[in-house]
């Protein structure tokens, strides 16, 4: 089994990085500065420059000339684009990972929606249980591919959440990711398909700042 020290310092980096930003600890603007990076992870400028062009195509930070690099902001126009976009391919992800789908991964897909309605106010518990369900769910698709994507999606549906909604944050019980369990346990692929687009949409089209009373 892969463990962190056996992965490349780029990666180790790159992840540890994208962590902070997602959580809001790195501000959008905050400027990553190569050498300090370099010093904290004991490493040469080299994989951390190959970071930071990891991070830079996931959309997490920009890099400007004679500016270096910055995490990047973000606005209604992307939120509603991320929406959009994983909507399309979540279903896409579903419908090919539909006939693979075991009791077995509905049940453990069930239990991580029982543990978002657990994570009470803590925000950070519930979006790691609302990532599981939509993982399980979509995996046995057998696309790595469009699964990276959807993952470096979700990363920034996750730092959305975290930035608008941490401060009046009230975990919601979610009715739609029980009413995708029901559907795929019926075999309705359809229903489970157009309730998941709703499911994944709906964020990106809520007015002004006002905090969900439905999930993501």
């Amino acid at each position: 089994m892969t463990t962190a020290k056996d992965e490349p310092i780029a990666l180790r980096i790159s992840r540890a990085l994208a962590e902070r930003i997602v959580s809001g600890a790195l501000a959008a603007g905050s400027r990553l500065r190569q050498d300090a990076v370099a010093a904290e992870f004991d490493a040469s400028h080299v994989p951390v420059r190959e970071a930071f062009r990891r991070l830079e195509a996931q959309g997490l930070v920009v890099s400007e000339p004679r500016r270096g690099v910055r995490v990047a902001g973000f606005g209604p126009e992307e939120v509603r684009e991320v929406a959009e976009m994983r909507a399309a391919l979540e279903v896409l992800a579903l419908r090919h990972a539909a006939p693979h789908l075991t009791p077995a991964t509905l049940d453990r897909a069930e239990d991580a929606t029982r543990a978002g309605d657990r994570a009470g106010g803590d925000v950070q518990a519930w979006e790691e249980a609302n990532r599981s369900f939509h993982r399980l769910i979509l995996a046995p698709c057998g696309m790595p591919r469009l699964m990276k994507a959807i993952d470096d999606l979700q990363a920034a549906s996750a730092r959305f959440l975290f930035a608008g909604w941490r401060a009046e944050w009230e975990a919601p019980t979610d009715r739609d990711h029980r009413a995708i369990l029901v559907a795929l346990r019926a075999g309705d692929v359809d229903a489970a398909a157009a309730i998941l687009a709703r499911h994944v949409q709906w964020v990106g089209h809520r007015p002004g700042a006002t905090p969900p009373r439905r999930t993501t």
